[in-house]
């Protein structure tokens, strides 16, 4: 079976990482008689200046022909004087979203043992082995999309509306997403919420509470977003699936991925029926691109989230995350981790030294 993956380098270092996840895929083909057909296409800043669109009707075809989008990332300085739903991130990636209803980010938050010298946290927080949660952000709801929204006039005055629209349906199916992956793994998830203050939210506790009935092995707590911020940094070991709506995803998602020393470690999947779309967490870094010190491990990891839950390819997502925690445990280290000790390496070594450890 070929499988078929469109690729969407876009801007800033985004074409860099890609090249070295590329270049890893290529060594699970060859270790695990996987075939892959890519067709690449533009995105993001890229596609503004030769196509006049973040998302244009030729790149649209090429997701639609694909069964997964690897994504690098999109944005920088030159676009950010477009109006607002004209830029790069705007443009590209919500509607992305919406076309083919990716409604479930899935965002692991991971400390391996080799890189806890590396988060801010102290040393007692982080236990000996680290922390390994997974965000479960809803992705198509919310206030991201609700209508109205704008700014209007109102006599001589504007105002800025935003609207937070939950319907029962949406909650239920990311908290199915959400339980099922607990049962997958450590049988606790807690949902967050601003209960006590939105209608919406009371909603999406109440629902919660309703799926939790059918995941009876699954240890459910309900935190307010903002306990469930402090308690983040106060003790992540307690977590281990986090499911949020996607405002307060979006931000914990963050706040997980700075605990784990670095942005460019992380990385996410958005996925929904038919189709995924997976993408580091970090931005287009516009400040070191095309310097060769971007850190690749992000996008390397994303693409083997890509064959777990696109591909079902099991062994062959735990080989690429293998060779990575292999890489790291020998010492070797991007820019962004290293920390004085070690082998500081560039981009393309960093991506090299992972191929070349698939087993």
């Amino acid at each position: 079976m070929t499988y078929r993956v469109a690729v969407l380098p876009g801007d800033g270092i985004g074409p860099e990482v890609m090249e070295e996840a590329l270049k890893v895929l290529d060594a699970v083909s060859k270790q695990f008689g996987l075939e892959f057909e890519y067709r690449e296409a533009l995105v993001g800043g890229v596609a503004i200046d030769e196509k006049g669109h973040a998302f244009p009707d030729e790149t649209k075809e090429v997701c639609d022909w694909s069964q997964a989008i690897l994504f690098g990332a999109v944005g920088g300085p030159k676009w950010e004087d477009l109006p607002p739903e004209e830029q790069p991130e705007r443009a590209a990636l919500l509607p992305l979203r919406k076309r083919y209803e990716l409604f479930a980010n899935l965002r692991p938050a991971v400390v391996f043992p080799a890189l806890i010298s590396s988060s801010p946290l102290r040393g007692e927080i982080m236990g000996r082995g680290g922390f390994d949660i997974l965000v479960v952000r809803e992705l198509t709801g919310g206030i991201y999309f609700g209508q109205p929204k704008g700014i209007f006039l109102e006599g001589e005055r504007r105002k800025g509306i935003d609207t937070l629209i939950y319907y029962d349906w949406e909650i239920e199916r990311i908290a199915r997403i959400a339980f099922e992956a607990a049962m997958k793994r450590r049988k606790r998830l807690t949902s967050v919420d601003k209960a006590n203050v939105l209608t919406s939210m009371v909603l999406w506790r109440d629902v919660v509470k309703e799926v939790s009935r059918d995941y009876p092995d699954v240890e459910v707590n309900h935190f307010l977003v903002d306990n469930a911020a402090m308690q983040l940094i106060r003790d992540p070991l307690q977590f281990d699936v986090i499911l949020a709506g996607n405002m307060f995803g979006d931000i914990l998602s963050d706040e997980a991925a700075m605990l784990t020393g670095s942005i460019g470690m992380l990385p996410s999947a958005s996925i929904g029926e038919e189709k995924g779309l997976y993408e580091p967490v970090h931005g287009s870094a516009p400040d070191i691109a095309g310097q060769g010190v971007a850190n690749p491990l992000a996008t390397i990891l994303s693409a083997a989230m890509m064959l777990r839950y696109s591909f079902s390819q099991e062994e062959a997502a735990s080989a690429i995350e293998s060779a990575v925690v292999s890489v790291l445990g020998e010492g070797y280290r991007t820019g962004d981790l290293y920390r004085g000790e070690g082998i500081k390496v560039k981009t393309k070594e960093m991506g090299d030294l992972v191929a070349e450890r698939i087993l």
